[in-house]
């Protein structure tokens, strides 16, 4: 929210007060607390008729700082709060020399001096990465008489800001206002499905804002030096988090506020669904299931889409029985042919629906002011909400989703939660529109929780909409409903990558687009994009998207890129591994792997897959494709074709190759099995190595297919013109140099270690 006309004035109706310097300081051994008057305070005169701002600093965990400024304390806590996994009492140290104080916590400092006027340093050993100075902390009364409090951290000259949720509008966010405010509004506005109130810097630093409401961004866009955030409340409370890479910013962020669950691995493989409105069945699911076998393209998990359920009964949880007149047989006949099953879902009961009656009785509805159910006709007629702020609602909807696991279901499309009311009561007294945000947190919270009870650790997975800060523990998240052409598809590519530099590992799209229907051209490029993502799924709302729709050609690369990600199955699940260790995601924005080039700052349209692969999905009619290589040469994986940067590089694709790109010195572990995502991996593994320097080594493990661990390690080292390798791995493995067309070494099982000549 702007507040200020230009650099002078005020907005009409607006009055601001700002921290002017410190009055006192209390300090104890781990905190310390600044009382700070909105004026220069002379003699004893000046402390009468005016604020006093509370500034309280501490440390939750070792890199990170936290700034509490408050107003008015009487109106005492209120929910919902995020919830700090990761926190640590008694992180940081205070330390104070005459008028400088100081609270440091790992390499990060807060300096103030309270000889001076108002200013907070936040430092990384003589480095000032971000500033607070004399508009940076305060309250400002608006025209219509709310109250809010705000913060502004100094931007330096280059500073670029990324983050703040899966957003579509342009990648790096200077210049952007951004409300955090979830809304069910497409991916080709500025609303978004998953607001996430933390940014990271290319400074070396990220800052999360402790409010699960609604944060007003001003990010260079009022004070064009600053990153300005407000909160309509008495309270505001922001952590500083060191990196001083992208990674370790995410590493310490997601450390904090939770890192992902590690998704099962037959997740990786490819999902197709009914779609959402078309005409289906059960003979029109077999259609689908018998006709990608019949065209060689394995298919992992099968999804039932809204109209698994009647129309003006969602969600009731029950099958329509004259579409689906057997769903245990169903279900039964699906799992012989080795497939997974997703169901949709949505957290609104219409009032058609028997349960609206149940849950009205019961009280596991949300409840308006004068005790009547809150409803409205928007989505569902009469629809109303699950207060899953009631524990006793929420074993009511998950009971319904039990009975759904114990047919043969296996997860969960947990679709909504945006729009939520305000004016509502809920059952543990929450703030409504603190609430507003942070629902779809107990709602994925919920259903996740069902699973992992159910099916046990590791095998838990949502396909989920929307999402607020800490969300990232209950993946995987999908980027929402997206139009059907290659402006959409590089929208998609844009949220995802804002995404992931929030804090989510993993991430999942529409291939094809879901409103319209794509061009036979949209849909190959968008199949190859689709499955070298985290996870793939074909989806659509008005028309399928099973391949042959889109012609024979699009038959053949939705096969070669199914056998492609199975191949690159242990490569990918050691990637989620990582994601779920590190909070790093799968799919990394160019930034977060080369933060010290600057050429790859504002890149948006290609990203790094894991650690080794480059990805530039092509967004043209004639194969055209702009892509940049950073340092080295890179080996693009499908034609062995050499690339060496830094430089840019123009190309054109035919439909079965993009440019997919191993990083110099890599070791790509492909598994042998190419028809299943899940295989024994190690069992037959095929190691590619990729322009291998003299002197470069390298360590590749083959993670299991089961969790977390792993099946086999390789050490890889070349000296001279030779190549080594050493591996506890009991199984026979393959060497191969380069692209597809490297003469492959098979080595047998028991070979501690190998040589070879370099290059074979």
């Amino acid at each position: 929210m702007k507040f200020t006309d230009g650099y002078w004035l005020m907005r009409p109706g607006v009055t601001a007060r700002y921290a002017a310097e410190v009055a006192e300081v209390r300090t104890d051994t781990h905190r310390m607390t600044l009382y700070a008057p909105v004026k220069h305070v002379r003699d004893r005169g000046d402390t009468l008729n005016s604020p006093l701002l509370t500034v309280e600093c501490w440390s939750p965990a070792e890199g990170v700082i936290g700034v509490r400024t408050t107003h008015h304390a009487g109106s005492g806590a209120h929910g919902p709060e995020f919830g700090l996994p990761g926190a640590e009492p008694h992180a940081g140290k205070v330390r104070r020399d005459g008028d400088v104080v100081e609270l440091v916590s790992g390499g990060l400092a807060l300096r103030v001096d309270t000889a001076r006027p108002w200013r907070l340093e936040f430092t990384a050993g003589r480095e000032v990465l971000t500033s607070v100075g004399d508009r940076g902390t305060g309250f400002v009364t608006d025209a219509d008489g709310r109250h809010h409090m705000l913060a502004q951290l100094s931007l330096g000259v280059g500073e670029l800001v990324y983050g703040l949720g899966e957003r579509f509008t342009p990648f790096v966010k200077n210049g952007q206002s951004v409300d955090i405010w979830q809304a069910d509004g497409g991916t080709s506005s500025e609303q978004a499905y998953k607001n996430i109130p933390f940014h990271l810097t290319n400074r070396g630093y990220g800052v999360f804002v402790n409010h699960p409401g609604k944060v007003s961004y001003e990010v260079g866009s009022e004070s064009v030096g600053q990153v300005q955030f407000s909160v309509e409340d008495q309270t505001l409370e922001y952590f500083v988090v060191l990196g001083p890479t992208p990674k370790q910013v995410l590493e310490r962020y997601t450390a904090l506020t939770g890192r992902p669950a590690l998704p099962p691995a037959w997740a990786l493989g490819l999902w197709l669904t009914t779609s959402f409105t078309t005409d289906y069945d059960e003979v029109t699911v077999n259609r689908f299931v018998d006709g990608m076998a019949a065209r060689g393209i394995p298919l992992s998990v099968f999804h039932f889409d809204c109209f698994w359920m009647r129309g003006y009964q969602w969600s009731d949880f029950t099958w329509d029985a004259d579409t689906f007149p057997d769903p245990v047989g169903m279900l039964a006949r699906l799992k012989e042919r080795g497939l997974r099953v997703s169901a949709w879902i949505n957290p609104y009961i219409a009032q058609k629906s028997a349960l609206f009656e149940e849950g009205m009785r019961e009280g596991h509805l949300v409840r308006r002011r004068d005790g009547s159910v809150w409803q409205w006709d928007l989505w569902q007629p009469g629809m109303a909400l699950v207060d899953f702020t009631s524990p006793a609602a929420r074993d009511w909807y998950t009971d319904k989703l039990r009975t759904l696991l114990h047919m043969g279901v296996d997860c969960f499309k947990t679709d909504f939660g945006e729009r939520v009311p305000t004016d509502v009561v809920w059952h543990d007294g929450s703030d409504p529109e603190r609430m507003h945000n942070y629902y779809t947190h107990l709602y994925n919270q919920a259903v996740f929780d069902l699973l992992r009870a159910e099916r046990g650790e590791g095998e838990a997975l949502l396909f989920a909409r929307s999402a607020t800060a800490g969300g990232q523990r209950y993946p995987v998240h999908w980027g929402g409903d997206c139009e059907s052409h290659f402006n959409a598809m590089a929208e998609s590519l844009r949220g995802g990558l804002s995404l992931g530099l929030s804090g989510f590992g993993f991430w999942s799209h529409d291939i094809g687009g879901f409103e319209g229907t794509p061009t036979p051209t949209v849909f190959k490029r968008w199949v190859q994009f689709g499955l070298l993502s985290s996870h793939s799924r074909l989806h659509g709302s008005k028309s399928y998207r099973v391949p042959w729709d889109y012609g024979e050609e699009a038959v053949d690369v939705t096969r070669a890129f199914t056998l492609l990600k199975h191949r690159l199955a242990p490569y990918l699940h050691r990637a989620a591994q990582q994601a779920h260790t590190t909070g790093v995601p799968v799919m990394r924005a160019m930034v977060l792997e080369f933060p010290e080039d600057p050429a790859a700052a504002t890149l948006d349209r290609q990203y790094l897959l894991g650690d080794d692969l480059l990805v530039a999905p092509v967004f043209t009619e004639d194969g055209t494709v702009d892509y940049y290589v950073p340092e080295g040469t890179w080996t693009n994986v499908l034609t062995g074709h050499q690339v060496t940067g830094p430089r840019w590089v123009r190309e054109r694709h035919g439909f079965d190759t993009l440019p997919l790109l191993a990083r110099p010195d890599s070791v790509l572990p492909l598994a042998a099995d190419d028809r299943h995502p899940v295989s024994a991996w190690a069992n037959g593994v095929e190691l590619r190595v990729h322009a291998f320097a003299d002197g470069a080594e390298r360590t590749v493990v083959v993670p299991r297919p089961e969790g977390p661990g792993e099946s086999a390690r390789f050490h890889v080292r070349r000296t001279g013109d030779r190549l080594r390798v050493t591996t506890d791995s009991p199984h026979p493995w393959q060497l191969r140099v380069g692209g597809p067309e490297g003469i492959p070494y098979a080595v047998p099982a028991g070979t501690g270690e190998t040589e070879v000549p370099y290059p074979l």
